[in-house]
C-alpha cells in the first residue's frame, strides 16, 4: 500500500490462534493497532526505513496471560506504526476514567 492510512483494530477480536503474522508493504502515512490487555505486539521482524514505532502500553495487571501474539514482518516505509489501547470517550476523558477494556484487566 502506498500513502495510505491502516487501522487494525483488535479490542473485540475472536482469538482463535495464538499467534497472527501480519506481513508488512506499506509506504508512507500511519499503520495503527488497537489492542486490548493480553494483546502483544511484536515489531523486531519489521524493517524500517526512515519511519519510527510508538507503542503506548496501558497499565495492566501483570498475570493477565497473553492471549494473542502479533507479529509484524516485512517493510514500513516513510511513516509510523503506532500501538495503542482505544481512545476513551468524551465523557470518560472528562470524569479522567479509563477505558472499559482497561477496567477488566
Amino acid at each position: 500500500m502506498t500513502y495510505c492510512e491502516v487501522t487494525l483494530d483488535f479490542t473485540d477480536a475472536v482469538v482463535t490462534h495464538d499467534t497472527l503474522r501480519i506481513d508488512v508493504g506499506m509506504t508512507g502515512k500511519t499503520l495503527t493497532l488497537v489492542t486490548r490487555p493480553g494483546i502483544v505486539v511484536d515489531t523486531d521482524g519489521l524493517k524500517l526505513i526512515h519511519s519510527k514505532v510508538k507503542h503506548r502500553r496501558i497499565p495492566a495487571n501483570p498475570d493477565t496471560p497473553t492471549t494473542l501474539r502479533v507479529e509484524l514482518v516485512g517493510q514500513k516505509a516513510h511513516g509510523r506504526v503506532v500501538v495503542r489501547p482505544p481512545r476513551r470517550s468524551f465523557r470518560q476523558w472528562l470524569l479522567r476514567r479509563p477505558t472499559p477494556l482497561s477496567a477488566r484487566a
